[in-house]
């Protein structure tokens, strides 16, 4: 009887080892595996965003068409997937416009001799008008002394030289002392042309409107002691009616009424002037990859639910594409089950945060235990409500809307450094895989 428990005990060990060797093995076969589906995934994100956020895009805004050419691109990443028309349009496109300035021409800034370079050592303020002039005459202004309203008429009626350049001192605490943003400043100042010195980085966008003045925000230590000589530059074209596209298309599911919406905008600032390019690699050719990616996946992988592919324009002029569909939605609203808008997903060093989490907490669990089960991402973090993406128009017509965006990198935004080249797409590859069991899971 001990004999036989020896032996028997003997053969045990061995079929535990063996199957414990298998297990490992199958381990490290399917770590394997998702390793190179991730290295593949990553390759097939970065040849688009390098492609979207190549030079010759003109930064996807209102300078040589740039919106108009990316636009092109993504209509035919479409057809190659065999994607649908939404609704009874028999095309992708949704078109709209609206005003916008723009700097199609000259922009140059010129201190003592020495020619700055455009959006690494000033920015123009995006509603800035068209100002020309060589050698001129330069002043300084401190603000520090405005207490409100009347203090800051009073500053108005000095800036009364033609021709003259203002640099402003102490525009933070003035403008606190008046109750306005910052950025709101250019729109009360006089015609003329302005310089505000600026320590933190800069950050460009888009406006629909135009101002009266020219404002200049130029790096602190770009600036000499003592300004000699001035020449500025700055040709800007207000359009009336900027054309713009959404890219709307769907794929249909076994529920053929019921719709899952990824969105992502394509949009970015386009150009200041002739030399600076926003390419916008990580905001928002990197968004638009993966929302490709996407399409490209379900259009050869059985779903549930219908799926709704929408890329806008208009995002960086404050959500204009998003807030033109829900006007007029290809869809019935009320047949959103759910949207996923994508922005930002250059870098999860640090995982992604969730928009709308605590809006709509049942599908946020669900999608952070996903992540827990398979251990993608470092952390799945939860936000409130914010107007800070395509999302929020639908949103607030009651469709369950998250908008994810990724954490981590170098914080380029908005800046002329924001380019293929700096995207890692750290951990792209398991926002993928979450997004897409994500949305197999929803039922």
């Amino acid at each position: 009887m001990h004999h036989y428990c020896l032996v028997s005990g003997f053969y045990m060990y061995k079929k535990f080892t063996l199957l414990l060797l298998v297990g490992m093995l199958v381990a490290t076969y399917s770590n394997a595996q998702t390793e190179n589906d991730t290295i593949e995934i990553k390759k097939w994100l970065m040849g688009h965003i390098s492609a979207l956020a190549d030079t010759s895009m003109h930064g996807r805004g209102y300078v040589k068409n740039g919106r108009g050419m990316a636009a092109e691109y993504i209509k035919k990443e479409f057809k190659k997937y065999n994607l649908q028309p939404a609704g009874r349009k028999k095309t992708y496109v949704q078109s709209y416009s609206f005003p916008v300035n723009s700097f199609p021409g000259r922009m140059e800034l010129t201190v003592n001799g020495t020619t700055l370079a455009p959006g690494k050592d000033y920015i123009v303020d995006a509603s800035s008008h068209s100002f020309s002039g060589n050698n001129l005459v330069f002043e300084k202004k401190d603000l520090s002394g405005i207490r409100g309203n009347e203090d800051w008429q009073k500053v108005i009626k000095s800036f009364k030289t033609p021709g003259k350049v203002y640099l402003l001192e102490n525009v933070d605490s003035a403008c606190k002392k008046l109750g306005i943003r910052k950025h709101f400043l250019p729109y009360l100042l006089p015609k003329g042309c302005y310089i505000i010195p600026q320590t933190d980085k800069f950050i460009w966008t888009v406006e629909c409107e135009n101002s009266e003045s020219t404002v200049f925000y130029v790096k602190e230590d770009a600036l000499p002691a003592t300004i000699k000589t001035l020449n500025v530059q700055v040709q800007a074209e207000f359009i009336n009616d900027a054309e713009s596209q959404n890219l709307v298309a769907t794929l249909p599911g076994e529920v053929k009424d019921t719709f899952l919406a990824i969105t992502a905008h394509y949009d970015h600032l386009g150009m200041m002037g002739g030399n600076a390019i926003f390419t916008g690699a990580s905001d928002n050719a990197s968004g638009t990859a993966m929302l490709l990616y996407l399409a490209n996946y379900f259009s050869t992988h059985p779903h549930h639910y219908s799926l709704l592919f929408i890329s806008f324009s208009g995002e960086e002029a404050g959500l204009l594409g998003s807030e033109y569909f829900i006007r007029h939605p290809r869809v019935p609203l009320k047949n959103i089950k759910l949207l996923t808008n994508i922005d930002i997903m250059g870098d999860a060093s640090e995982g992604i945060t969730v928009v709308n989490a605590t809006e709509y907490p049942n599908q946020f669990n669900q999608l952070q235990d996903i992540n827990n089960r398979y251990n993608y991402l470092p952390q799945v973090k939860s936000r409130g409500k914010a107007a800070n993406s395509d999302h929020y128009f639908f949103s607030e017509k009651g469709v369950p809307s998250f908008f994810i965006y990724s954490n981590g990198g170098k914080g380029h935004y908005h800046d002329v450094f924001d380019t293929a080249d700096e995207v890692s797409l750290n951990h792209i590859g398991s926002i993928a895989h979450l997004l897409i069991d994500f949305l197999k899971e929803i039922k």
